[in-house]
């Protein structure tokens, strides 16, 4: 295919070929598949051609309603899918050649769930009516906040990888093919009993969604995400449900006096940079007293 074939409706036919094709985890090919349609539109309006990659990230750019992560996460899903097209050869060049990523700030964008917060979010789940939806929930919670999870390590959690004799969990991390053993806080053992209790659950996904052809699927990330955005929302807490990995590791280097090397080890970040940020942050949350009181005579 030459640069100037591809219209949005003949790729739309090859992506999901293209993406099923990569070496990469599911959920990054479903996340390519979600994401390239923001390229394939714009390609509606500009055919393919040399600077066409160039020309999208510059209509990223306009686009204020756009976090950088989001336009950069656009930018890579469109990157993939034409550098595929060049290895199979449908381009006879690469289109995005020295076209960069916008450059984003390494740091939280956003503040993670504070102790306070937490605290309001364990009197609301101790306040609700018993029922194997609430066991769920509880044992999400668990598992973000005192195992510091991600939700996508949550949804591939398997019954059969949980010991609660041992009192540790099989997960798969981030950009990882292989299992580790996690611990778990005994808490988080018993939120996870007394689920696969009310539940009824025996084997199969630690947190099953719809059943088809009589085998129960895992429930989605999405799914996830909205079951604890719901318990955000009832408690008056404004953030994301990955505040909650945010708050086990602070509260990690809180108790461990910053030292990185040991909070890794339950974090189990792939290197310190980012731990670096989270005990940047939490040391300067610590000192804005005094930032504070430096301005103390000032009157407006």
């Amino acid at each position: 295919m030459q640069t100037g074939q591809l219209t949005r409706s003949s790729a739309l036919s090859q992506v999901a070929g293209i993406f099923d094709g990569l070496d990469v985890m599911e959920a990054t090919r479903i996340d390519h598949k979600w994401r390239i349609g923001a390229f394939l539109n714009f390609l509606e309006q500009e055919p393919l051609g040399p600077n066409c990659y160039l020309n999208f990230k510059r209509y990223l750019a306009t686009r204020t309603d756009l976090s950088i992560s989001t336009k950069n996460k656009y930018l890579v899903s469109a990157r993939v899918l034409l550098r595929e097209l060049t290895r199979r050869g449908d381009l006879d060049r690469d289109l995005t050649l020295n076209v960069r990523l916008f450059q984003q700030s390494k740091k939280h964008k956003r503040e993670g769930v504070t102790a306070k917060e937490m605290a309001r979010l364990g009197a609301y789940l101790a306040s609700l009516e018993p029922s194997p939806a609430t066991a769920r929930l509880r044992a999400l919670v668990a598992l973000l906040a005192l195992q510091g999870l991600r939700q996508i390590e949550v949804q591939r959690l398997d019954i059969a990888e949980l010991d609660f004799v041992a009192r540790t969990a099989l997960v798969r991390g981030k950009g990882r093919d292989d299992k580790e053993p996690v611990d778990l806080h005994p808490l988080t053992v018993q939120a996870l009993r007394s689920y696969l209790k009310a539940a009824r659950l025996a084997d199969g996904p630690l947190l099953p969604g719809r059943q088809r052809g009589g085998c129960a699927e895992r429930m989605t990330v999405r799914a996830i995400y909205k079951l604890v955005a719901k318990a955000f929302a009832a408690t008056g807490i404004d953030k994301t449900p990955h505040g909650l990995r945010h708050y086990f590791t602070t509260t990690l280097l809180e108790q461990y006096h910053g030292d990185l090397l040991e909070v890794r080890r339950y974090t189990r970040h792939q290197g310190n940079e980012m731990l670096s940020i989270y005990d940047d942050r939490r040391r300067q949350q610590a000192d804005l007293p005094r930032y504070y009181e430096a301005f103390s005579g000032v009157t407006l």
